[in-house]
């Protein structure tokens, strides 16, 4: 039985089948952004966690940066893999909480995935693995939707359920999916509780896809 937060999977198979991608194109500018700021050797070995159609991941590997690019979607692998053939060995389908991983990172990113998750045991567990998988003296780097105190949650029994939303192309009946947001207060303690240490934290955005973007750069706390 398939976990709500892949319902994206279904997302993207829509929108794949009718010729377009879901998201837009333009990268996420907080994450190169940081990259040079904290990890400028282009040789270092980057996670991805949550690449969706490769918006970030591109640019990262055009860097040169020695990026695994991972999601827990297989259309969305699928999708990577046929856009940016030349970079085909570095996407791979991960599902972060249910699944083992080796590997070990300098440097870990993930835009808007932990919103998707919506019960504290799958957040908590979204914590931990980034935790288990940074490089002593390491950080991540995690954005998720929100202007900092606004707190909401979405139904996750409708997580499949279609709904008519905007496109670029015109409407479209796509997956529901999930949502949860989380206040700053709440965002931080998450990350206190999950032995995660914040280095940098802000507000962002990455237009057109979000207006208000939370963000914590972290290390495993000492």
């Amino acid at each position: 039985m398939r976990q709500y937060y892949e319902a994206y999977d279904e997302r993207y198979k829509t929108a794949h089948a009718q010729g377009v991608s879901w998201m837009e194109t333009q990268c996420t500018p907080i994450v190169l952004d940081m990259l040079r700021k904290y990890c400028p050797d282009p040789g270092s070995k980057i996670l991805e966690i949550g690449c969706g159609e490769g918006r970030d991941s591109g640019p990262i590997l055009a860097a040169g940066y020695d990026l695994l690019a991972t999601d827990i979607s297989p259309e969305a692998i699928s999708y990577c893999r046929a856009a940016m053939p030349e970079y085909r060995e570095h996407f791979a389908r991960l599902d972060c909480i249910g699944q083992p991983h080796e590997g070990s990172y300098d440097f870990i990113y993930s835009v808007a995935v932990i919103h998707m998750f919506v019960l504290d045991e799958h957040r908590m567990a979204f914590y931990r693995f980034i935790k288990e998988h940074l490089k002593e003296d390491a950080l991540a780097l995690i954005c998720t939707m929100g202007d900092g105190a606004a707190e909401m949650h979405s139904d996750i029994d409708k997580a499949f359920e279609l709904q008519e939303r905007e496109h670029s192309s015109g409407k479209m009946m796509v997956a529901c999916t999930s949502c949860r947001m989380v206040s700053f207060v709440t965002f931080e303690r998450e990350l206190k509780d999950s032995g995660l240490q914040i280095v940098e934290k802000g507000i962002t955005s990455s237009m057109p896809s979000f207006n208000h973007l939370m963000y914590c750069v972290v290390k495993r706390a000492e």
